[in-house]
């Protein structure tokens, strides 16, 4: 890969990393610390393409075999970030491979790059089940029948679509729950302000 190829395929990754992060990411999310990360993730492991590329000779054995070492080493944990964000973390990888392949023509390269982020775009709208939340719940009771737990979780969250028992202490006589619940519609008069006027006051005047 020349000069002028390498120069092209990085601005591409530059450009497709940057719209991914800052025009997707950091709106709906609200994460500034993990722009660094996506960043230097993507340009480094685009970095490390090319560079295994030219000392491989363009050899496909060689470059797997560089590529399943350097990987091998990226580990995320799902318990320190939410899914969403990992999914971003894949995205961000995976652009830094594709732009930086030898192999791949530029056309090819920022057509693929475009699909995952419109794939990224409209999977992770807020307008799809927006209503869906995910919540760590402790209970100052242990249910033992799932229809008694499942309205206590109606009764304080809202419809509960599913959960899972993190903890259950009889000694304290407690449970800790991670619940998936969908919110219930707002109602017409939430949020508005409602004067009363006291009878005593409507009597002094």
């Amino acid at each position: 890969m020349d000069l002028q190829t390498l120069a092209a395929h990085l601005g591409l990754d530059l450009v497709a990393v940057s719209l991914l992060t800052f025009a997707v990411f950091c709106p709906r999310h609200r994460r500034r610390e993990l722009v660094p990360a996506y960043l230097a993730l993507n340009v480094a492991l685009f970095a490390v393409v090319a560079a295994l590329s030219e000392a491989a000779g363009g050899g496909g054995l060689a470059l797997g075999f560089g590529l399943f070492g350097v990987l091998s080493i990226v580990r995320l944990r799902s318990d320190a970030v939410r899914h969403q964000e990992v999914a971003y973390y894949f995205i961000t990888l995976v652009l830094g491979l594709l732009c930086g392949l030898p192999g791949l023509s530029l056309p090819m390269a920022a057509g693929l790059a475009a699909v995952l982020l419109l794939v990224m775009y409209v999977g992770d709208h807020p307008r799809l089940y927006r209503r869906d939340r995910r919540a760590l719940v402790t209970l100052d009771a242990v249910y033992r029948e799932e229809d008694a737990l499942r309205a206590e979780l109606a009764r304080r969250l809202g419809e509960p679509l599913g959960w899972t028992v993190q903890e259950v202490d009889y000694v304290r006589d407690l449970m800790v729950l991670e619940v998936r619940f969908r919110q219930p519609e707002p109602m017409a008069h939430d949020g508005e302000f409602v004067r009363v006027t006291p009878p005593y006051a409507k009597e002094a005047a």
